[in-house]
């Protein structure tokens, strides 16, 4: 079969993190039409569920850039890259080089996420705190009662760009860690820094499925350099027009921006959907 496969934020999701009523819909068709589909995204199962809540993703859907596969048929994780005690320091360190709050995501029972913190230091970190409260409804405790042997998915901020592109650079002397930064898509005061496992790639995730789900080509959507691993696979890969230069360059074709449908509509032209 063949398998499309969507990034969330910049890509399916519109500027209010929601996929819109039209894209919905387009979904919907997608659906009975027998064309199978699934999100390989780099939020957590959690911090996902409210953006594609009432539409069907029935398939094995990859979180954390590759770091966690999830099976909706069996509600658990089947694939886990979590890091080492070793790496975690690193990353600790380079966040406090440059005062900023590091919040470490852990894996709980159930496949639930608890956020551990230092104390909030800057407007983009209380920023990033308020959204994963409040509007993502995570549990965030301070870091001094992180329990021993966590099971340790990523450890992220949101702070100024000069802090996440020296964090960046230092994190890059270390080959088991992968580094992504870019400008909020939400809050444009602020750069965003995710840091997790170097074995784990969206690309990496939707290779590992290929067999079990018996898929021959993949046709993904994606904007950012998180999703040049799943390009690189792919038999088609669509940007939309907001997408960052170096993901344009790798794909089949530029489609329309993500605010304005852009996957949708391309959807319903490609399959003939209707």
């Amino acid at each position: 079969m063949d398998l499309v496969v969507f990034d969330l934020d910049g890509t399916l999701l519109n500027k209010q993190q929601r996929i819109s009523d039209f894209t919905r819909d387009t979904l919907t068709m997608l659906s009975r039409a027998g064309i199978a589909y699934t999100v390989a995204t780099g939020r957590t199962f959690h911090a996902a569920e409210s953006c594609i809540e009432g539409v069907e993703f029935n398939l094995p859907h990859v979180y954390k850039n590759g770091v966690l596969v999830w099976q909706p048929e069996t509600s658990h994780y089947s694939h886990k890259n979590l890091l080492s005690g070793e790496e975690i320091d690193a990353v600790l360190g380079a966040f406090a080089e440059q005062a900023i709050t590091p919040f470490v995501f852990t894996l709980e029972s159930a496949g639930k996420h608890t956020v551990f913190h230092s104390p909030v230091q800057t407007d983009g970190c209380r920023a990033l705190l308020k959204e994963l409260t409040e509007n993502r409804g995570v549990t965030a405790l301070p870091l001094s009662s992180l329990p021993e042997g966590s099971c340790i998915t990523n450890i992220s901020s949101l702070c100024d760009k000069k802090a996440a592109a020296a964090i960046n650079q230092e994190l890059g002397n270390h080959s088991h860690l992968m580094a992504y930064m870019g400008e909020s898509l939400y809050n444009k005061d602020f750069a965003w820094i995710d840091i997790h496992h170097s074995a784990a790639s969206k690309g990496g995730a939707l290779e590992m499925l290929k067999e079990p789900l018996g898929v021959e080509r993949f046709i993904c959507f994606g904007d950012s350099d998180n999703d040049l691993s799943m390009f690189e696979i792919a038999d088609e890969a669509y940007a939309p027009a907001n997408a960052l230069t170096e993901v344009k360059d790798l794909a089949t074709e530029v489609i329309e921006h993500h605010n304005d449908d852009g996957i949708a509509r391309f959807l319903r032209e490609r399959f003939s959907l209707s």
